[in-house]
């Protein structure tokens, strides 16, 4: 098991390293700015980390040699005169569209094992890029771009669609499926020549009835793929929790899940695509643990029944959640980390039956990764 965990913060990038049984921050990069994205990329060990500067823009740094030492790289730009829609609702004198700029890299994952140097980045407002030499330059997809159903996306928790997903499939690295908020789930098997719109069986209570099942207007939080069974995959969307068996074609929801079916992170077991972690909350419009008792909950059997795993939470006046990116696993399945919008730090090393606290005092957490 690791004995490091990156975690991106409201104020820097943290560095946690296990010494001698006890977690500590073990460095501190990008002080006072917000890491609104990280990656440790596993196929050559190089360190990325996504700045979001408010006035002063998105910015991307990469490192290669463990954080010792960084350099600022390019990010993706939108082409002069690129807009995007105004969403489905637009009343008559509202702006239909609007410039399209980017506000942040909302996913950043390593292409395939056969694509050395590759990166995908997703961004607000609905971009996705891609980068052949780690990070010097970037390409919009513009075969994405492009669709007409693009113009539909709209903001989800952000004020502007984003990508926030992106599976890069392990057996064939031109087939990619990416999660949208708000715009559903699509896939690419050309290496982003081609796309079509996927996700039949997900539906969105937000919308109204006629439009519920529309898979363009789906707020899927988090999609994710087994590693060693890739047609398996999971969304926690907004307002629930989906299963799909055959490459996200057809999605099954989840119901009667104990306390909530809320929430925004989702993990995956790696070698079987049944088992899957998530970390409720209340609802859209309260977002904190169930009853102040934060969980991790959990399912083995493809979401038929799911577990309350408690041990070592904070079971009383706990009002952490956990957002898209703020919970990882590692390739044995074993070791979970989740981090949370309070500052806390939680890991286990038993696959979720207990729990250990390893600060709380860090800045809100955006995203967390545990090195290779």
């Amino acid at each position: 098991m690791s004995d490091k965990i990156y975690a991106g913060t409201r104020k820097g990038l943290m560095t946690l390293q296990k010494g001698q049984e006890v977690w500590s921050v073990s460095q501190v990069d990008f002080l006072g700015h917000n890491v609104s994205m990280l990656l440790e990329d596993p196929r050559d060990g190089w360190l990325y980390a996504c700045l979001n500067l408010g006035h002063f823009g998105t910015k991307l740094h990469r490192s290669s040699d463990g954080g010792q030492n960084w350099e600022e790289c390019s990010v993706p730009v939108y082409p002069e005169g690129a807009v995007i829609g105004g969403g489905p609702f637009v009343e008559e004198g509202m702006p239909k569209t609007m410039p399209a700029s980017l506000k942040e890299i909302w996913a950043l994952v390593p292409g395939g094992a056969d694509q050395p140097e590759w990166l995908w980045a997703g961004t607000i407002p609905g971009g996705l890029f891609l980068s052949k030499d780690r990070g010097t330059n970037w390409e919009l997809i513009e075969p994405l771009w492009n669709r007409e159903e693009r113009m539909e996306w709209f903001g989800g928790g952000k004020d502007e669609p984003g990508i926030h997903s992106i599976c890069v499939d392990p057996r064939d690295s031109q087939h990619v499926t990416i999660g949208v908020s708000c715009g559903g789930v699509w896939e690419t098997r050309d290496t982003g020549a081609s796309w079509e719109l996927l996700g039949e069986g997900l539906r969105a209570d937000f919308m109204p009835p006629n439009l519920a099942n529309n898979k363009n207007s789906q707020d899927a939080h988090l999609l994710v793929q087994c590693l060693s069974d890739p047609d398996k995959m999971w969304i926690q969307h907004h307002n629930g929790i989906f299963y799909s068996t055959d490459g996200a074609k057809t999605w099954t929801e989840i119901e009667n899940v104990e306390p909530s079916a809320f929430g925004f992170a989702v993990c995956v077991y790696p070698e079987d695509g049944n088992k899957a972690w998530f970390v409720p909350g209340v609802k859209d419009e309260c977002r904190v643990p169930v009853d102040a008792q934060l969980v991790v909950t959990r399912t083995s059997d493809g979401g038929k029944t799911f577990e309350s795993l408690r041990n070592g939470l904070p079971q009383e006046h706990c009002y952490d959640i956990v957002f898209r990116h703020g919970m990882d696993i590692d390739q044995t399945g074993n070791q979970l980390v989740f981090g949370s919008s309070t500052g806390g730090v939680w890991i286990s090393e038993d696959g979720g039956e207990n729990w250990v606290s390893i600060t709380n005092t860090l800045p809100q957490i955006y995203c967390v990764q545990i090195a290779k």
